[in-house]
Parts: structure tokens; C-alpha cells; sequence
């Protein structure tokens, strides 16, 4: 399985530089012999080291969170665990305002006018401030509709409040635009490395669950700290007092986002609801024993993505020399995300029970059948990040967009009936079937689609 999968790999990066060499404007790069040769280029470099950077800033995260998350997991237990995690699905899903749809937006805006950065960053921080203060009222008053204790209402606003600390990511987009990734990851890991220490001091001492969501906080604030000292630090020195808010732009901003704050909400909606209503229709012990598989299978949704980076241009360039050759690259890069389902997902179908026993202990036993069963849904993560390169290339985003909000709709729909009977496998269920009619079922009954899902198939 693994040499069929690095065939289809090989031939891919085969074909995207043999992309490069007969796409590309500059003479020079078809006189290029080696990798060597290559590797010298400045371009070249720069993208490397950027791509190394952004690396490096998952894996530190994978490891924290199987090191220090198990850890808090397990101190918690799935009643307070599944408490945290309700608390902070129900934050996500407002986050999207907070937002405002902005980010790639803004990197395109900074890319393109690299004279007005001042403004761009001024203007774009204030209205992510606004989009916080926007969304922390959402969340005042979304709480008075559930039926939450005392400490959860809590943990909701005070994980909430952080997100006030979220505009400073406009500095992360900087980084962003001028390809030097490697200043936001210093911020992220210390941001980390410090939340990490505070919570494993927090585990010794025996502190209260509203103590890890008042981390929450001082992470955020943290982060937007490393983000502001080594954007002084860093060759482009460009301090907050510098900053400029411009209406006219922030007026230009929000007219290309605010179809994004929709788009943004319906997928924290798709991906966090299961949380919520398992806490509203089930326990929050049940949440615990969802949120426990569903990390597991989240650390490994960066690997497609990566893939996507890697091949998104192979698929465009194909495009524009023949039909033929783009389905032909569209199919392979299906089955080299089928592959990676299958060497990802059959060790954690058939070893869900020692992974849940050797990193959550005796308390999550209730996880093993979610986790194994949940594995399924990494085919449907790996085939909708290859989806959305057909969807880029044809330019369907608002047909994209509706087959998510029907999507989330039948999750919905779903979840209200299955969940009572069937607890976390319920849910599980509605989103692999959610999943199914968002990917496959609805691109069946459209024209410009059925001939893509027939290379799904």
C-alpha cells in the first residue's frame, strides 16, 4: 500500500515540475539539470523555508496536544472534559464573525499593495476588533436560549473574551503575504510552550475546570504579544502607533468578505454542532468521549491539506494544456487521498482500543467504538480537501456553499433524532452522512459535478 501510494506521489511532483519547466516565463528554469541546481534558486528557498516553518508549527502542536492534552483529558475526566470542549465548540462557531471573513483577503491585499501595509494593518485590525466585540454579544446572548450551569455559561464568556485578542493575527497575515511564516512561529510557540507550562501547574495543584478556560485567555494574549514583538524585531519594523484605519478600504474589505463570515460560520457550524448538541440532547460526559476521538483524527487533517499545496498547481497548469491531462491528474490525486485514508484510517479502526487505553486511560473506555467508527470520517476529510481543488479550479464557490449549508442542515436534522437513542455513535453517523450528501450525493444531481464524482468513485 505505502509503494502505491509513493508512486502515485512521485508522479505527481513528477508532473507538477514538468508544470514549471514548460509553464513557467523564465528561460532560465528549463536549463535546469538537478535539484540542486534548483534548490539554489532564491525563489525556490524562500517557499521552502516557509513551508519548513509552517511545518514545524504543526508537529509542535501535535506533540503538545498528545502530551499536555491527554494530560488535562485525563485530570478532567469526560464530564468536566466534555464541559470544556462544549464551552469552547460553542465559541468557534461564533468566532466566525470575530474574523470577519478577512484573512486570505487580506494576504492578497498585502501582496498586492505592499506600499499601504500600514493602513491594510490598521484597518483590518480594527475591524476584527469590532467583528470580537460583535461576536462576544452573539455569545451573551446565545447562552440565555441554552440549558447550561453556572460554570459553563462561564467558561463560555471568559474563552469568548480571548477572542479580543485574536485581531493581533492580522500581524500572523503580514508574515503571511511577505513569506516569513518563521516570525509567527516563534509567537505560536510560545504562546504554547506557556499555555502548556500553566496548565501542567494547574493539574499538580488540583485546580478548578474554570482555571484551564482562563488559560484559554492568557494564551491568546500571549500569542498577540509574540506577534507584536517580532513584527519590531523582524526586518520590516513597522510599530502598532504606525497603524492607520482607512473607512473607504475597510468599506472595500468587507464588500469581498461577507460572503466568507457566512461561508466560515456554516463550516464551524458543520464541524462543531455535533459537540454542542450532545451536550443539549446527551451529556457533557458524552461530549468528552467525542471530543477525545475527535482530536485524534484532527491531527491528521494537516497531512491532505498539505498534499493540496503541494498539487493544487499541478491541477491548474494541467488545466490550461488539456481536458485530458487535468482528469487525468484530478483522478490520481483522488487515489493518492483514497490511499492516505486507507494507511491512516486502518490502524486506528483496528487499534482504537489501545490507543484510547494507552493515552486516555480506564475512564474513556466509552471512546474505543467512537474513535473506531470515526475513522471513517478521515476519507471524508481527505476526499473534500481534494474536492475543493476541483472546486477552485472550476470556480465554484457559491454552488460549494450550497451543498454545505444542505449538508449541515441533514447533520442537523440527524442529530436531533439520533443522538438520544444512539449518544456519540449517533452523531458520528450524522456527520458521515452529512458529509456524504455535501461530497457525493447533491454533486450527482448537478452537471458541471457528476463528471467529478464519477473520478471520486
Amino acid at each position: 500500500m505505502l509503494r502505491i501510494f509513493y508512486f502515485y506521489a512521485s508522479t505527481f511532483l513528477f508532473h507538477s515540475l514538468i508544470d514549471s519547466i514548460l509553464l513557467s516565463k523564465f528561460y532560465c528554469l528549463t536549463k535546469l539539470t538537478n535539484f540542486k541546481l534548483l534548490f539554489k534558486r532564491e525563489g525556490f528557498q524562500k517557499y521552502f523555508k516557509n513551508t519548513f516553518w509552517m511545518l514545524l508549527e504543526k508537529f509542535f502542536r501535535i506533540i503538545t496536544s498528545l502530551i499536555v492534552g491527554v494530560w488535562v483529558a485525563r485530570y478532567l475526566g469526560p464530564s468536566q472534559y466534555g464541559a470544556f470542549q462544549f464551552a469552547f465548540s460553542i465559541v468557534s462557531i461564533f468566532s466566525a464573525v470575530a474574523t470577519l471573513g478577512l484573512d486570505e483577503i487580506v494576504v492578497r491585499e498585502l501582496v498586492k499593495n505592499k506600499n499601504n501595509k500600514e493602513v491594510l494593518l490598521g484597518t483590518s485590525f480594527v475591524l476584527k476588533l469590532i467583528g470580537a466585540g460583535a461576536s462576544i454579544l452573539l455569545l451573551l446572548s446565545s447562552i440565555q436560549f441554552l440549558d447550561n450551569d453556572e460554570i459553563i455559561n462561564k467558561m463560555i464568556l471568559v474563552i469568548g473574551f480571548s477572542t479580543l485578542f485574536h485581531s493581533f493575527n492580522v500581524i500572523d497575515l503580514f508574515f503571511r503575504s511577505e513569506v516569513v511564516s518563521k516570525y509567527a512561529t516563534y509567537a505560536n510557540f510560545f504562546s504554547l510552550l506557556f499555555a502548556s507550562i500553566i496548565k501542567i501547574v494547574l493539574i499538580l495543584v488540583g485546580a478548578p475546570l474554570i482555571s484551564f478556560a482562563v488559560v484559554v485567555i492568557f494564551e491568546s494574549l500571549v500569542l498577540a504579544m509574540g506577534y507584536v514583538y517580532f513584527l519590531w524585531i523582524s526586518p520590516f519594523k513597522i510599530p502598532l502607533k504606525t497603524w492607520k484605519f482607512d473607512l473607504l478600504i475597510a468599506k472595500n474589505l468587507l464588500s469581498d468578505s461577507w460572503p466568507l463570515i457566512f461561508a466560515s460560520m456554516v463550516l464551524m457550524i458543520q464541524s462543531r454542532i455535533d459537540q454542542v448538541m450532545l451536550k443539549e440532547l446527551s451529556s457533557t460526559a458524552e461530549v468528552g468521549y467525542y471530543s477525545v476521538a475527535l482530536r485524534i483524527i484532527e491531527m491528521l487533517a494537516f497531512l491532505p491539506a498539505l498534499l493540496q499545496n503541494s498539487f493544487l498547481p499541478s491541477l491548474v497548469n494541467s488545466k490550461k494544456i488539456s481536458e485530458a491531462l487535468y482528469q487525468d491528474r484530478q483522478l490520481n490525486y483522488y487515489r493518492l487521498n483514497f490511499l492516505l485514508f486507507l494507511i491512516t484510517a486502518i490502524p486506528i479502526y483496528f487499534f482504537s482500543d489501545l490507543i484510547i487505553s494507552v493515552l486516555y486511560g480506564k475512564e474513556y473506555v466509552a471512546a474505543i467504538p467512537i474513535l473506531a467508527f470515526m475513522s471513517f470520517r478521515i476519507f471524508f476529510n481527505n476526499m473534500g480537501i481534494a474536492r475543493s481543488g476541483f472546486i477552485n479550479v472550476e470556480n465554484l464557490y457559491k454552488y460549494s456553499m450550497f451543498t454545505m449549508i444542505l449538508g449541515t442542515i441533514v447533520n442537523i436534522v440527524l442529530n436531533y433524532f439520533l443522538i438520544p437513542q444512539y449518544f456519540s455513535m449517533g452523531a458520528v453517523f450524522s456527520t458521515i452522512v452529512s458529509f456524504s450528501v455535501t461530497l457525493f450525493v447533491v454533486d450527482l444531481f448537478y452537471s458541471k459535478t457528476r463528471g467529478n464524482v464519477i473520478l471520486q468513485i
